[in-house]
């Protein structure tokens, strides 16, 4: 009983940090669009905001809790496809400091990108979610 909690907390977990890794680009586009020190400061917070209140944490009881079932299922690290989705994990977790970099470029007045960089940037996460989803439901390897 104790692994059906963690799990429907893990995907609950995911699905807040997913929302924020997805919404956090496309502030970014719209930052790089606006053209007054009002609207520039707005997206400031708001970035912010999002970043430390909903994607870190989320990020953090993503880890915990898919940690704490990993733990208790040790089996599964001996599978291919859970190799593949760790390292996928991995690399999300990079791109989630990456978009905190550039949330504190944007904060320093420092953007030096269009937001057409920043619209297929947004796109990235995208991939990581099917890539994943397909993974841990077909378990192809």
């Amino acid at each position: 009983m104790l692994y059906l909690w963690l799990k429907a907390f893990h995907i609950i977990a995911v699905v807040c940090w997913f929302a924020g890794l997805f919404y956090l680009p496309r502030l970014f586009v719209y930052h790089a669009m606006s053209e007054d020190a009002a609207s520039r400061e707005r997206f400031c917070i708001m970035e912010r905001k999002l970043y430390r209140g909903i994607m870190g944490p989320s990020m953090i009881l993503t880890i915990i809790l898919g940690a704490w079932m990993l733990y208790l299922n040790p089996a599964w690290l001996t599978q291919g496809w859970m190799h593949a989705k760790l390292t996928l994990v991995v690399l999300l977790i990079g791109y989630h400091h990456a978009c905190g970099a550039m949330l504190k470029r944007f904060a320093r007045g420092e953007n030096g990108r269009s937001h057409v960089f920043y619209r297929w940037f947004n796109e990235v996460p995208v991939l990581f979610l099917i890539a994943i989803v397909i993974l841990v439901v077909v378990k192809p390897f």
